[in-house]
């Protein structure tokens, strides 16, 4: 899942042993990308978030299995450290997904206020992942009249919604199946990912990288920790997934952290009573918002039935910045005023706004298709339909508010293609360099994940947990313990010798 708002996007986680050898090799580079010399130039206008960014294109295996077979171009940016005197390498980013673009993202956390010290440490290095973006990028030709909502599973009333749902996620594998003729999404891996990874550390010259990644990025960051560990310089995984892949034990994650983050956002908006009508109480704004969601089941006001509100309540908890967005929209459904909701929608929802582009594709298309290559091919989801339908009842029973749309079955249910290799396992085996950063209520990934992530690098890392609420810590967050940790470590390499608990601010 993205970092940034997931609105309309639905965004929004083992080497073999018998290839083990190959695939810890990095491959070699086009001929025409030497180590430590690559070509920078100007970005893309809708990358080009800050005027010193600069772009790059380097060439990267489609299968890392056959490194002198077929290649793809993975764009890259960079926006290069204030202080030379200071530099002490690079420092690779990605803000989730799978699917996210991250060329912009230099320029954005600078603009969020990361510290100057970090800064002038490193050149922050952005990327489009491979299938995403500028980084020859998949489709499976979604267009806007196809009216699909993205690729967050809806809420499930029943049995027979969980069929009706595997019948349209049915069609789209089936479609992006059609839309890859060139056997493009096959090679969409977290794994993949990582090992592009290292090409661009090769191709910048490079003897490590470090890196920082949020939501699904902490899966790449774990990724690459553990495939290549002795060339990852100092790791930092933000709001974390837990594990190398967004499978369907993450994505069932979404009915408990939508639990856990739900009650920050009933207290703020019942303090607002007076001005959102929700409830005088968190109680009352639970109250309410069950009702209204069954209302809307029973009577949708257009497109905006239960399973919407359901989903755009999920989103609007990502953030308190989300929280006004997300009780306007409330107050109209409640008020069953469909045209304010629209136009509430719409004045957030700005890529859906912009409508299709020359090519017919909705503005969602890549995002959406590279989001399913990348969940679709890490891990092997159930097939058989009634394995959903007794979870999704569970789920509903156990987490009421959301667990229906996070059990319920996805398109990766009826992928065209098996995965190309197994899962990366996080490997404890490597230096003690992976910071663990986690708010302790997360709707979008529970703590659950980042306690898992502490387990599995053993000794090699180290947890700081904050008693706080949303997606996001390091700059992203307000807490001025979090800020300051991750800033000594990425600055200094001060890893803290126990984990850290961090009060709220």
């Amino acid at each position: 899942m993205r970092l940034r708002r997931i609105i309309g996007r639905s965004l929004a986680l083992t080497a073999a042993a018998g290839l083990g050898a190959s695939l810890m090799t990095t491959p070699a580079l086009a001929a025409d990308d030497a180590a430590g010399t690559v070509d920078w130039g100007a970005c893309p206008e809708d990358a080009a978030a800050a005027p010193d960014l600069e772009c790059a294109t380097i060439a990267v295996p489609l299968d890392h299995r056959a490194p002198e077979g077929d290649t793809i171009d993975v764009m890259i940016s960079r926006l290069t450290g204030a202080n030379p005197e200071e530099r002490r390498g690079v420092l690779l980013l990605n803000p989730g997904g799978p699917g996210g673009s991250g060329l912009a993202q230099p320029g954005q956390m600078r603009d969020l206020g990361l510290p100057s010290s970090v800064l002038d440490a490193y050149d922050l290095i952005g990327m489009d992942p491979r299938g995403v973006g500028h980084s020859t990028p998949v489709s499976c030709g979604f267009t806007v009249e196809q009216h699909y909502r993205g690729n967050l599973p809806p809420y499930a009333v029943d049995e027979a919604a969980v069929a009706e749902q595997a019948e349209a996620a049915e069609a789209v594998a089936d479609q992006c199946a059609a839309n890859d003729p060139e056997g493009l999404m096959p090679h969409m891996t977290t794994a993949n990912t990582a090992r592009d990874m290292d090409v661009i550390r090769e191709a910048l010259g490079e003897d490590a990288i470090s890196f920082y990644g949020a939501s699904y990025g902490s899966a790449l960051g774990s990724a690459y920790a553990s495939l290549f560990p002795e060339r990852s310089d100092r790791i930092v995984l933000d709001s974390n997934l837990g594990d190398t892949a967004l499978g369907y034990e993450q994505q069932r994650l979404w009915g408990p952290g939508f639990e856990d983050g739900f009650p920050a956002f009933a207290a703020w908006a019942a303090q607002r009573h007076d001005s959102y009508g929700l409830g005088e109480t968190p109680e009352e704004v639970e109250e309410h918002y069950f009702a209204l969601a069954e209302r809307l089941d029973e009577e949708p006001l257009a497109e905006f039935d239960g399973p919407l509100f359901r989903f755009l309540v999920f989103g609007g908890l990502y953030s308190e910045a989300s929280y006004g967005m997300t009780a306007g929209i409330w107050q109209s459904l409640a008020a069953s005023d469909e045209q304010a909701a629209r136009e509430r929608f719409e004045e957030h929802d700005l890529p859906a706004a912009a409508g299709q582009d020359a090519s017919g594709l909705s503005p969602y298309d890549n995002a959406w298709s590279s989001y399913l290559a990348v969940a679709c091919n890490d891990t092997d989801w159930p097939e058989d339909l009634a394995t959903y339908q007794a979870a999704v009842a569970e789920d509903r029973e156990r987490y009421p508010k959301f667990g229906a749309a996070g059990a319920n079955v996805s398109p990766c249910a009826f992928w065209h293609n098996d995965p190309v290799e197994p899962q990366v396992p996080i490997s404890d085996e490597g230096p003690r360099n992976v910071l663990i950063v986690q708010h302790l209520r997360d709707a979008a990934t529970p703590y659950e994940g980042a306690l898992a992530a502490r387990e599995a690098f053993g000794d090699r890392s180290r947890l700081v947990t904050v008693d706080g609420d949303g997606h996001g810590v390091y700059v992203y967050g307000d807490n001025p313990c979090a800020l300051n940790t991750t800033t000594r470590y990425l600055v200094d390499g001060e890893m803290p010798e126990s984990d850290v608990f961090c009060e709220a601010a």
